[in-house]
C-alpha cells in the first residue's frame, strides 16, 4: 500500500485522527466561510477522501513534500482517477494545508511543490452521436407530470447546453423574453448569481411551458423543476435526481457505454450547434464558455457527432 514512511527523521507536524477532524472542520467553517456552496462541496468531498487515505495508512502522513506526493499517487493509480480529478483533490490539500501555516500548525506548505495533473486539451466525457439522439429521444414521452418533466430537462441539456446543476437551480421566473428572444437565465458552476442567459429556441421552450402546465400555477419564485414524488412532491429537484432520470434514459436506450454520462448531453450541444453551421462566437456565447480556446475543442470534434457509436 503506497503511503509515507513509516519512520520519518524530522516530521513537520503529526496529527492523530481526532486533530486532523478538528482542523477540517474550522478550516470548512473558517477558511471556506465565503466561498460558494458550490465551491465548499467540493472541498469538502475532496477532504473525505484524503480523510479516509489517512486512516488507511494509519495516520502515518507528518505534512511532507513527499507525503503529498504519495496521496498523490494513490489518487491516480489506485484510485484511477483522471487528471482532472486528482488536480481538484491536491487542489483541496494545498488550499488545507496552507491554512494551518496560516493558523501557525505548519511552517511551510508541503503541498506547494506537488502539482496537479495538467489538464487534458480535449473533454474526456464523450458525445452522443445522432443514432444515440434518436434512440434517447424514443425514449422519451408520455403525459404524466414526470414524463412532460424530463422531456424539457432533456432537451434543456442537449439543445440549450444547460448543465445539471444550471436545471437544478433554475426558478419559473428565470425564463424571459426578451427582444431577441425567449432565454432562461442560469447560474452556472462557480457563479453566485444568475447573471448569464441561455437562449431557447421555439421547440426547447415549448417542452418547458409543456411541464408548467402540468403544474398549478407555481409561483414565479418557485423551482422551474420540482419532484412528484410522494413524500417530496413540489421540492426542488436535486443534481443527483437529475443524473439518476438520465441516467435512466441512457440505458433504457442502449446508449451507456464507457464515457457516456448525462453531462455528454450538455457537451453535445456545442457539436449540434457547429453542426448546424452556427459561428464558433456564438456558440461560444450560448455554452458559457470563458474563451474561445475552450469551444474549439469542440470545432475540432465536431464530426464525431455523425460518426457510429462505436467509434466516438
Amino acid at each position: 500500500m503506497p503511503g509515507a514512511s513509516d519512520a520519518p527523521e524530522s516530521p513537520h507536524l503529526k496529527l492523530g485522527l481526532k486533530a486532523l477532524r478538528r482542523h477540517l472542520d474550522a478550516f470548512v467553517t473558517e477558511y471556506l466561510a465565503e466561498k460558494s456552496e458550490e465551491t465548499v462541496g467540493t472541498y469538502q468531498r475532496s477532504l473525505r477522501t484524503f480523510q479516509k487515505w489517512f486512516v488507511q495508512i494509519n495516520g502515518r502522513f507528518y505534512f511532507r513534500e513527499d507525503d503529498v506526493r504519495a496521496y498523490k499517487t494513490y489518487l491516480g493509480e489506485e484510485r484511477g482517477l483522471s487528471q482532472v480529478s486528482v488536480s481538484t483533490y491536491l487542489t483541496a490539500l494545498r488550499r488545507f494545508c496552507q491554512y494551518l501555516v496560516d493558523t501557525g500548525a505548519l511552517s511551510e506548505n508541503p503541498a506547494a511543490g506537488v502539482k496537479g495533473n495538467r489538464r487534458p486539451d480535449r473533454h474526456t466525457r464523450k458525445v452522443l452521436t445522432e443514432a444515440d439522439i434518436t434512440a434517447l429521444k424514443e425514449e422519451l414521452g408520455g403525459s404524466s407530470p414526470i414524463d412532460k418533466r424530463d422531456v424539457a430537462m432533456v432537451h434543456l441539456m442537449l439543445y440549450a447546453g444547460l448543465t445539471e446543476i444550471e436545471i437544478v437551480r433554475a426558478n419559473v421566473e428565470d425564463l424571459d423574453h426578451t427582444l431577441m428572444g425567449p432565454v432562461l437565465y442560469v447560474q452556472s458552476k462557480g457563479h453566485t448569481a444568475k447573471d448569464q442567459q441561455a437562449p431557447l429556441d421555439p421547440p426547447v421552450l415549448a417542452t418547458v411551458e409543456a411541464y408548467l402546465q402540468t403544474r398549478d400555477q407555481p409561483a414565479p419564485s418557485a423551482p422551474l423543476f420540482v419532484s412528484h414524488g410522494h413524500r417530496s412532491a413540489g421540492q426542488r429537484l436535486k443534481t443527483r435526481s437529475v443524473r439518476s432520470r438520465i441516467n435512466g434514459y441512457l440505458k433504457a436506450a442502449g446508449i451507456k457505454r464507457r464515457g457516456i454520462t448525462p453531462h455528454s448531453l450538455t457537451h453535445t450541444a456545442a457539436l449540434i450547434w457547429l453542426n448546424e453551421g452556427m459561428p464558433l462566437e456564438e456558440v461560444k456565447e450560448r455554452m458559457r464558455h470563458g474563451t474561445l480556446e475552450t469551444t474549439m475543442i469542440y470545432y475540432k470534434k465536431q464530426g464525431l457527432l455523425t460518426r457510429a457509436p462505436e467509434d466516438t
